[in-house]
């Protein structure tokens, strides 16, 4: 049996870093150029202004409509994970050679 050998590489291909913790000392400091404004000062663009009415009528159709699609989903999953456990269940019926798989609804009367 052979016995494997370890791969010599040179020194420049490997090396290890020494890990500096960081301390508020040496935290990078946010930049104040014109391209990239302070957080803080950049929200102000986004604020509504006080006397402005708040649409209350646009925001419940917009909740309605999420919610109603929610629900849709919701079913489509429920639907979606029943029709597969029942295609499995005649699936694993076929597979043990059964003949009697297949649901046959007879219409009384």
């Amino acid at each position: 049996m052979k016995t494997q050998q370890p791969i010599i590489t040179p020194d420049d291909e490997h090396r290890v870093l020494k890990f500096v913790p960081r301390n508020s000392a040496t935290l990078p400091q946010p930049s104040t150029t014109p391209e990239h404004p302070r957080p803080a000062e950049d929200l102000s663009r986004y604020e509504r202004p006080r006397d402005e009415a708040d649409d209350f009528r646009h925001r419940m159709t917009a909740n309605v409509a999420a919610f109603g699609l929610t629900a849709i989903l919701i079913g489509i999953g429920i639907w979606l994970a029943i029709s597969i456990a029942d295609l499995r269940k005649t699936q694993d019926c076929v597979l043990m050679g059964r003949r009697d798989c297949a649901q046959i609804t007879v219409p009384k009367g």
